[in-house]
């Protein structure tokens, strides 16, 4: 099998189970923005200093695996991310936010490579969760029951594991100062 079809070549793409919809429709972006969001968080995991969190950054990968798979199918009602998934993440993050200082003002996204990683991997989160809404959003579109809930409290855990990180390596936050 080739990996090239030519399918595509027009700008529309085939949906799991569905009809071609051009390469732009909100449900693309969606599972096109979580997918880019996965291969952020594979590129995290080659960093050096990063194999501190490895086993859950896989875990995660496997879950928004699933939540693009079935944002890709339309009509798909099985529950592939959970209200357990969503608590996992809030148990992760209460986990590590006792290790670092409360925020006391804004902060620049920088630090160590790891921690900068981990700042765009959150971008590209509150992207995702952008699109999902978006998706949400068409009266044709049902979408999985906590894909916008998993999706804000990643972004908050990215967030988290950016100052972690920092810590970590002795590296103070950034505040942010208006010009």
């Amino acid at each position: 099998m080739k990996i090239y079809t030519k399918t595509g070549d027009a700008g529309e793409t085939g949906l799991f189970g569905g009809p071609r919809v051009a390469k732009d429709h909100a449900r693309i972006e969606a599972f096109g923005t979580v997918d880019e969001l996965n291969s952020h968080l594979g590129l995290i995991r080659t960093v050096p200093k990063a194999n501190q969190f490895d086993a859950l950054l896989r875990s995660i990968q496997c879950e928004l695996f699933d939540l693009g798979a079935q944002l890709a199918t339309p009509g798909d009602s099985e529950e592939r991310i959970t209200v357990q998934h969503v608590e996992i993440l809030e148990q992760h993050i209460d986990m590590f936010d006792e290790e670092i200082e409360p925020l006391k003002c804004f902060i620049l996204p920088t630090g160590t490579p790891l921690a900068a990683e981990f700042h765009v991997a959150r971008t590209v989160c509150r992207r995702a969760e952008r699109r999902v809404v978006s998706l949400a959003g068409r009266l044709e579109t049902m979408i999985p029951a906590n894909a916008i809930e998993y999706l804000n409290r990643l972004g908050d855990l990215l967030f988290v594991l950016a100052r972690l990180a920092n810590l970590r390596e002795g590296v103070e936050d950034d505040p942010w100062h208006p010009s």
